[in-house]
């Protein structure tokens, strides 16, 4: 493989994200803000960002936990996405995430744990993993069922690259299609 494919994306953040949420799941954080708070101004009731310290980050088994203060994330205040992935869980006074970066949804889906889900909710399309607990509502019914079926397609390359260690995914027509969908739904979501 020459150098200039092996760093073709090595300036894409969010496929880089992506990557990161591969290597680290299932150490995904929910991040909760507070009830809106509104502040009037000449233009109207304006929608106020929750300080740092309002944001409540939940783990699947630990419950609350918190962005440890030595974190560049310490002082966020606001996120894209509602997850976050890190790479490091310590207990001292209480439990502190360190090295934690945010991570759009649909990596989650594409390279996350279990079995992907689709629902209708309250009229929007729900996809689910984890058993529920990372959920969000798809742009459509179309959006939804695509997503699925990358993540099946996605599956079924890593089980043939298992099966055929030797088999190149970029050179395949199937593997190189099934890459390119990929890398383009999240670098541009």
């Amino acid at each position: 493989m020459s150098v200039h494919l092996a760093n073709l994306n090595a300036d894409n953040i969010r496929l880089m994200s992506a990557m990161l949420c591969a290597a680290l799941y299932p150490n995904v954080v929910q991040v909760r803000s507070p009830q809106g708070n509104y502040k009037m101004t000449s233009k109207g009731a304006m929608k106020m960002q929750p300080k740092a310290s309002e944001l409540r980050y939940m783990t699947k088994d630990d419950g609350c936990v918190h962005v440890h203060p030595s974190s560049v994330n310490y002082t966020v205040r606001h996120y894209n996405s509602p997850y976050l992935v890190y790479h490091e869980k310590v207990k001292t006074s209480r439990i502190f995430i360190r090295d934690c970066s945010m991570v759009s949804v649909y990596p989650l889906v594409l390279f996350g744990g279990g079995q992907v889900h689709m629902e209708l909710h309250k009229g929007e399309f729900v996809i689910s993993l984890d058993d529920g607990w990372i959920r969000f509502a798809a742009a459509s019914h179309q959006v939804a069922e695509l997503v699925k079926d990358l993540r099946w397609e996605l599956d079924q390359l890593l089980e043939d690259k298992i099966r055929n260690p030797s088999m190149d995914l970029c050179s395949c027509p199937r593997g190189s299609r099934i890459i390119h969908m990929i890398v383009h739904l999240v670098s541009t979501q």
